[in-house]
């Protein structure tokens, strides 16, 4: 299938599977279930890319396994947050800001079907190289990758453990790579990107790869990532985050400032 074939299918699809966990979520009154749903559809979006592109079989073959195993990762993550906590209390403000609307939510639910076809992109532009070339941009890719699995994994399991003990329940998580970074989360999840980046050079569409670096950049950094998940940390840690912003980087990894 061509580009857009590719990217239609995908949009159709994520449409579909939006709506119905749109009926779920508005029904158990957690919106938290659309993170879930994204990353699932993703994992499923590099399947699809893999199997129905232009390309050749090793890049193909190394897009759908990048993509359907972070996707895969992720979403297991996340429903296991979804299943035993609370609903994110960054949905509870769009709850009230919203006055519960379904209609409002129905928009914002397939908004993400959008951004999940608008990020298969940069595994379309990979997935179309014609060439099965092992060279040095394929080693990095995959270095790329590996790096930010690890990283985002050991990222999501250390704020895991710290707020699994009941006495860190209002206290700000200060461990391992939340020492660095506020959201080394984010940042991994960002890095992640560049694995298509680099698997995509020699592509005809090798600029689409640029999409997942750059756009998930501005959704983190301004749109939905950290400008979301501090205002809640905010309200709900005060000052003591306040510090924390002070004191430690935003996104990229640095050693945290004294005092």
């Amino acid at each position: 299938m061509n580009l857009y074939e590719l990217a239609l299918l995908v949009w159709g699809l994520s449409a579909l599977v939006m709506a119905i966990v749109w009926a779920i979520s508005m029904r158990v009154g957690n919106v938290g279930y659309v993170d879930v749903a994204w990353a699932g559809l993703m994992a499923v979006a590099a399947l699809l890319v893999g199997a129905l592109a232009e390309g050749a079989e090793m890049p193909r073959g190394l897009v759908a396994l990048f993509g359907s195993l972070w996707g895969t990762r992720l979403c297991l993550h996340l429903l296991r947050r979804v299943l035993h906590e609370p609903e994110d209390g960054r949905y509870q403000a769009l709850r009230a800001s919203w006055q519960g609307s379904r209609g409002k939510f129905f928009v914002f639910f397939q908004m993400q079907a959008v951004v999940v076809a608008l990020f298969c992109l940069p595994f379309i532009a990979a997935a179309s190289r014609h060439d099965n070339a092992f060279c040095t941009w394929t080693l990095a890719a995959i270095a790329v990758w590996l790096l930010s699995i690890g990283g985002e994994s050991l990222a999501d399991w250390q704020l895991a453990r710290f707020r699994g003990d009941a006495g860190n329940r209002s206290q700000v998580c200060r461990v391992g790579l939340w020492s660095w970074s506020r959201h080394p989360n984010y940042f991994f999840e960002w890095l992640h990107w560049f694995a298509y980046v680099l698997l995509a050079v020699g592509s005809q569409f090798f600029w689409l790869s640029l999409v997942g670096p750059v756009v998930m950049f501005a959704f983190l950094y301004r749109v939905s990532g950290i400008p979301w998940t501090e205002a809640q940390s905010l309200r709900s840690r005060g000052d003591q985050y306040r510090n924390y912003q002070r004191q430690v980087s935003a996104f990229f990894p640095w050693p945290p400032k004294r005092g």
